[in-house]
C-alpha cells in the first residue's frame, strides 16, 4: 500500500456533504460518492462507488480530511459498475490495497469479461440523454481485487447495515439501508434529479425520479426495485445522482413515484421500454433491436463531418507547408 499522502493546503477542503450520523457524500462533476463509518468514533470506514474518472485525488482528500492521513477504507462496495460509479477504482486501488465488492450479476462488467448493454439515447429528456451514446460501457478488470458481496444481505465492515438487490438500472445493483434510524443509499435505484438533464444533473435541482433513463435497461425490475426500497420506509435517502432527501419530501416522493411509475419514470419510446435486455452471471445474453433515431443520426453525421472537416484542414494545411 503506498502510505504517503497527498498534501493540500487547508483553504483547500473539500466541499462533501453529511447526510446522517457517520454517513457524508460528495458529488464530483454530476455523480455522487459516499463514506460512511463503522460506528461513532471509529476509524473503520467503507467507501461507497468510486465517481467518474478523475475523481481520485478529491476521494482521498475527502477520506483524509474525515478519518485522517493513512487511514484507508476497510472495503470498497460498488453499488453498480457505471462508468460513472467506477470511473477512480482502478486509481484508488493503486492507492489503497483493499477489496472491492459488488453483486455477484455485476462481476462480468467488473472483471472483464462483458459490456454493459449500449445506453440508449432516444429515450430523450435532455443533453445527458442525446450524449449517452459517447458514454462507457465497459468493462473494467479488477481481477481478484473484486469480490462478490455475501449472500443474506450482509455488508461487509457494517455491521448494521444491510443491501437489498435492486435491479433495473443495472443487473446486480444494490441499495444499502441501516434499519436503525432508516438512512437509505439507494445508488441509482431512484434519484433526486432529473439526470437525463444537463442542467438539472449539475445544477441539483431537487426533483425525485426513477433511475436515469439512458443507461436503464429492464423497466419491470426498475418499478420492482423501486417498490422494494419504499417499502423499508427510509426516512433519509441519498442517491447516486441529487441531493440527500428526507422525510415527509422523501416518503410522498416515492410513494408518487411507485404510483405513477410509468407516468413518471419509464420513456415514451426507448430500446429497453418493451424489450428489456437480458443478463446472467456471464453477462449480456440478448439485446433489443437499436431503433431509428433520427436526431442521433442527424447528431452522429454531423460529428463525422466535423472530423473529417478538420483532418482535410489539417491534411492541406501540411500540403501547403
Amino acid at each position: 500500500m503506498n502510505t504517503q499522502a497527498i498534501k493540500h493546503p487547508k483553504e483547500q477542503r473539500q466541499l462533501y456533504f453529511n447526510v446522517a450520523d457517520g454517513v457524508w457524500g460528495m458529488k464530483i462533476v454530476f455523480v455522487n460518492i459516499y463514506m460512511v463509518s463503522k460506528g461513532q468514533n471509529s476509524r473503520e470506514w467503507v467507501l461507497i462507488d468510486a465517481g467518474v474518472p478523475g475523481s481520485t485525488k478529491k476521494i482521498i482528500r475527502m477520506a483524509e480530511e474525515l478519518f485522517g492521513q493513512n487511514v484507508p477504507p476497510s472495503a470498497i462496495i460498488l453499488t453498480h459498475g457505471h462508468f460513472d460509479h467506477t470511473g477512480s477504482i482502478k486509481d484508488l486501488l493503486k492507492y489503497w490495497d483493499v477489496p472491492v465488492y459488488a453483486h455477484h450479476l455485476e462481476m462480468p462488467y467488473l472483471t472483464g469479461k462483458s459490456a454493459y448493454p449500449p445506453p440508449d439515447p432516444s429515450v430523450g429528456g435532455g443533453l445527458m440523454s442525446s450524449l449517452s451514446w459517447t458514454f462507457p460501457k465497459g468493462p473494467i478488470d479488477l481481477g481478484k481485487k473484486v469480490k462478490a458481496l455475501p449472500s443474506e444481505g450482509v455488508v461487509p465492515v457494517l455491521n448494521d447495515w444491510k443491501y437489498f438487490h435492486t435491479p433495473g438500472h443495472a443487473p446486480g445493483h444494490v441499495s444499502l439501508f441501516r434499519d436503525a434510524d432508516r438512512v437509505l443509499i439507494a445508488g441509482d435505484a431512484f434519484v433526486t434529479c432529473k439526470q437525463e438533464s444537463a442542467f438539472a444533473s449539475l445544477s441539483q435541482k431537487k426533483h425525485l425520479s426513477g433511475p436515469p433513463k439512458y443507461f436503464t435497461n429492464n423497466w419491470t425490475a426498475a418499478e420492482e426495485s423501486v417498490k422494494i426500497l419504499a417499502d423499508l420506509e427510509p426516512l433519509v435517502a441519498a442517491t447516486g445522482h441529487g441531493v440527500p432527501i428526507e422525510k415527509d419530501e422523501l416518503k410522498q416522493g416515492l410513494r408518487d413515484l411507485t404510483e405513477h411509475f410509468h407516468e413518471k419514470a419509464v420513456p415514451k419510446h426507448g430500446r429497453y421500454v418493451e424489450d428489456p435486455a437480458i443478463m446472467n452471471d456471464e453477462g449480456v445474453q440478448y439485446l433489443p433491436p437499436k431503433p431509428f433515431d433520427p436526431l442521433l443520426s442527424a447528431s452522429v453525421f454531423a460529428l463525422a463531418a466535423l472530423s473529417a472537416y478538420t483532418l482535410v484542414r489539417r491534411f492541406s494545411g501540411n500540403s501547403l507547408k
